[in-house]
This record gives C-alpha cells, sequence and structure tokens, in this order.
C-alpha cells in the first residue's frame, strides 16, 4: 500500500509572511493551523521507499517532521527556489552519510538547477524523466504546464500497474489547455495548486489557479477527490474548508492518504 504525506502545503513565501499582520498570518503565529511550509509530499511503499515530490528550503525541517534522516529519491517540478531550495542540505547530507542521492526532473529543470548549483552532482544523480518511468509499481508521466507569468512547471501523473489506481500532482499551474489537461482525465486523486481563494490580481500577473478556479477545474475533470496545496495566505483553512463541496478538501500539513484502489474481481 502506498501512502501520501503532505510535508509542506504553502506557496513561494510561506506562511506566517515575515512582515504580515493579517488574521490568518497572526493565527499561523498564534495556534499554527495556518502555519504551513512550502508545498512538498513524501509517497512511501515497500518498493517506493521514502520518495519525495519537490526539496524546497524548508525541506530539513520537513524531514525531521516526518521522522525522517533522508530520502530515497526525489522527483522535482520546476527549477524555482521554493521547490529546490534544499538540494543543498540534501546534497550535506548524501555527502556525510556516503550514500548517492538519485534525483528525476526533466531534462531541463535539471540544466537549470545544475547552473545555479553545479557541484550538486558530486552527490546526487539527476537522471532525465522525460519519457517516463516504471518506480516500483507506478508509471509515472510527467509533461510540461503553464505557470503564467513565471513561465513553466511540471505535472506528474502516478498510474499503479496492478489496482490502475491513478492520481497526478500539479503544484504551479494556471489556465491549463485542453492538451495540458488531458493527462489529467480518469483519476482517482488530483493534488492541485491553488494559492488564493479568488485570486484579485489582473491574470497577466497570475501564475497558480485560485481556489474558485480549481473547483471549476475539479467539477470538470471529475477526480474522486482534489486536493487544493500551494496556499497563500489568504487562505484561512478553518474558515474556507466549509465553502468547498463534496469531492475536494484542502492538503494540511501532516496529511495522510492510502493511494489504494481494491483489485478487480477474480
Amino acid at each position: 500500500m502506498t501512502t501520501l504525506t503532505f510535508l509542506g502545503t504553502s506557496d513561494a513565501m510561506g506562511v506566517p509572511r515575515i512582515y504580515c499582520d493579517c488574521s490568518v498570518c497572526e493565527e499561523a503565529r498564534e495556534s499554527g493551523h495556518n502555519a504551513r511550509q512550502r508545498a512538498s509530499v513524501l509517497l512511501q511503499d515497500a518498493d517506493l521507499g521514502d520518495t519525495v515530490i519537490d526539496c524546497g528550503p524548508d525541506w530539513s525541517r520537513q524531514m525531521r517532521a516526518a521522522g525522517l534522516r533522508g530520502m530515497d529519491r526525489l522527483l522535482l517540478t520546476h527549477a524555482h527556489f521554493d521547490h529546490y531550495g534544499g538540494l543543498p542540505e540534501w546534497a550535506d547530507v548524501c555527502r556525510w552519510t556516503g550514500v548517492r542521492g538519485e534525483a528525476h526532473a526533466p531534462a531541463e529543470v535539471i540544466e537549470e538547477v545544475l547552473q545555479r548549483f553545479p557541484w550538486l552532482d558530486r552527490q546526487i544523480d539527476f537522471q532525465p524523466i522525460d519519457g517516463g518511468r516504471t518506480i516500483g509499481d507506478w508509471r509515472v508521466a510527467t509533461w510540461r504546464v503553464n505557470h503564467g507569468k513565471n513561465g513553466y512547471s511540471y505535472a506528474y501523473r502516478f498510474d499503479h500497474q496492478a489496482t490502475g489506481y491513478a492520481w497526478v500532482y500539479c503544484s504551479d499551474a494556471i489556465a491549463l489547455t485542453e492538451q495540458e489537461l488531458a493527462p489529467m482525465q480518469g483519476l482517482d486523486l488530483l493534488v492541485l495548486g491553488t494559492s488564493f481563494f479568488r485570486e484579485p490580481y489582473p491574470f497577466h500577473t497570475r501564475s497558480v489557479y485560485d481556489v474558485t478556479e480549481g473547483i471549476a477545474l475539479a467539477a470538470q475533470l471529475q477526480p474522486s477527490l482534489a486536493v487544493f496545496t500551494h496556499l497563500s495566505h489568504d487562505i484561512d483553512l478553518p474558515l474556507r474548508a466549509q465553502e468547498l463541496p463534496e469531492g475536494c478538501m484542502f492538503a494540511r500539513t501532516g496529511l495522510r492518504l492510502e493511494l489504494v484502489r481494491a483489485l478487480p474481481s477474480a
């Protein structure tokens, strides 16, 4: 059985913002219901080991919270700091433990990362995943998606070869075309980035879906469950969760889902 754990669920800046005294940031400082770190998830089963998607600047704190001192494998969605800023810390772990890291990403993402940290490949093996790959019992596919004013990102689709369970992780995207949405059909689970509940800024300045758009997209794609992550300080979880329709929910730090579908009858 594969489990999916949300290590971090925030947008690029985290919550609370150091400068901000909005009600969500103040609540995050006081009781912590809205406190969240940069978006990342952990996949675990006997074959996958500890496989993480994205490695932001909160990586070491997330590993400690999960009771881990490293990871077996990393998948990267794109070369923005909130998604790869923890790589130097992971490389240091690899150096001192003597275990080379295994990272999978599209070739252009690997190129961008190594342009900024050219020494990382001394400790980490970066493997292009453009054509897809089978990891354990999962067939993994990735494709480029529109990230608005921030350029591009990649989404990942996972198909379980025995049960047919299918899910997608798409943390940073907006205004996806029909071609970009095609791999998101027939899902058991869609994990989608939604920074604001209803983003008020001009479209050309935006880079991630808002919650209202995420709800509409879930209604279009009809996954069994849609989980919204990459949440900014606009999202008050206890308050806004009541406004989500059935089949949609917000990710929370530590949320753990079992990615399982019953085997077909003989």
